[in-house]
């Protein structure tokens, strides 16, 4: 304690040299802590929209159907298990339909999925109860970077193109329904929803599926032959292994503000040494031993992480505080860059993010400020007193 209260006295009669660094280091805890909250407010909210308008709890994969390969649609669909149709009525599961097609907007070709979707379920956040309206044309949803790439909008009428199972082409006009937004570039780019029943009537597929949507609920179902069960673990591993590399990228700017932090309270401690040769000398030969003197301006450097983390939180909490309600907002979409990036972001800093964050700085700097203390262990008194440097 009387070390501690003797290392405060020291660093504050420094000045402004010691303010500085406090000020370095304090800019470094700030950083960190909002760039690593940034991240996780990021992963969480991808997470979380993912389930919602994608994922759900879990899926049922034809065990022919790749998403990365198109050329395994046409054989990847199946009619539906009577175990499957039953938690279909149940409304455990939700099925899907998906195959190629093409739409020609304004005189252009463009290449889509045509994803069929029951108009009454509720499993996910697609607005898929637009779909359930009379009209001449089929009904269509799309997503809004869907329409921005093909100048579509709500009311839009628009040819459709297809396949069916025979490998006969059929074409039929389709109504832009709804436009929905959403942050999940996965159920959005290239893609038109139609009803389900309708697409199986287009397919000649009555009764079949592509896929199919858990509820996040809901229990999961006995294994069934034919069919692949994918975890939210698997579903999820892409956006799981994009955070994790952002995490790795944001370490070298962690690294880079640790190592100027830690340079500065390094030469700090070079220079006190250099400067308080008599007073160590002093101090020695009044009794302390070498250890207590090195213990003494070890405490110095590392009581500059402690001033760093209080200055830090003066200023660094209305901060961050403002800004976890706020959120920050960016210039442009996910769907662009195929990822999945909210419209607004609200960074997450959890108390083990803080508390690890301050605990790695005031390590940090507690070893910095023994390296160059060392020296003085080797001193001696007399030489000390005498101003000399060994």
């Amino acid at each position: 304690m009387i070390a501690i209260r003797l290392a405060l006295r020291n660093l504050i009669g420094a000045g402004l040299r010691t303010w500085l660094n406090v000020i370095v280091l304090s800019f470094a805890f700030v950083v960190i802590i909002w760039h690593k909250g940034l991240l996780d407010g990021w992963h969480n909210q991808a997470r979380a929209e993912t389930i919602r308008w994608e994922t759900g709890g879990g899926q049922f994969w034809h065990e022919a159907y790749d998403p990365f390969d198109p050329f395994t649609l046409e054989e990847s669909h199946a009619v539906l298990p009577e175990a499957m149709e039953r938690l279909v009525s149940e409304g455990v599961l939700t099925p899907m339909l998906i195959t190629q097609g093409t739409i020609y907007p304004s005189g252009r070709m463009l290449n889509i999925l045509v994803r069929g979707i029951d108009p009454a379920q509720e499993i996910v956040a697609i607005p898929s109860g637009k779909l359930d309206t009379a009209s001449d044309a089929i009904p269509a949803l799309i997503g809004s970077s869907m329409a921005a790439s093909s100048r579509l909008k709500k009311g839009d009428v628009v040819i459709l193109r297809w396949r069916d199972s025979n490998g006969a082409f059929d074409a039929a006009e389709i109504e832009i329904a709804e436009v929905f937004r959403t942050a999940v570039p996965s159920v959005d780019g290239g893609q038109i929803w139609i009803p389900l029943e309708r697409l199986r009537q287009m397919m000649l597929l009555p009764g079949e599926a592509t896929l199919l949507v858990k509820g996040e609920e809901a229990a999961l179902p006995a294994a069934i032959k034919g069919w692949v069960y994918k975890d939210l673990s698997s579903l999820l591993s892409e956006l799981d292994d994009m955070i994790k590399t952002k995490t790795a990228g944001g370490s070298v700017l962690w690294a880079i503000l640790l190592l100027l932090a830690m340079l500065a309270v390094f030469d700090t401690q070079v220079l006190s040494i250099f400067r308080r040769q008599k007073e160590i000398g002093t101090s020695i030969a009044l009794g302390m031993t070498r250890m207590q003197v090195v213990g003494l301006f070890t405490v110095e450097g590392a009581m500059h992480s402690v001033l760093a983390a209080a200055l830090g939180a003066v200023y660094g909490i209305p901060l961050l505080a403002f800004q976890a309600v706020r959120g920050l907002s960016f210039p442009v979409e996910g769907s662009d860059y195929g990822i999945s990036l909210p419209d607004r972001i609200y960074p997450v800093y959890s108390l083990k993010l803080i508390l690890t964050t301050v605990l790695i700085v005031f390590l940090m700097t507690t070893i910095v400020s023994y390296w160059p203390s060392r020296k003085i262990a080797r001193m001696r008194p007399t030489d000390a007193l005498r101003g000399k440097v060994q």
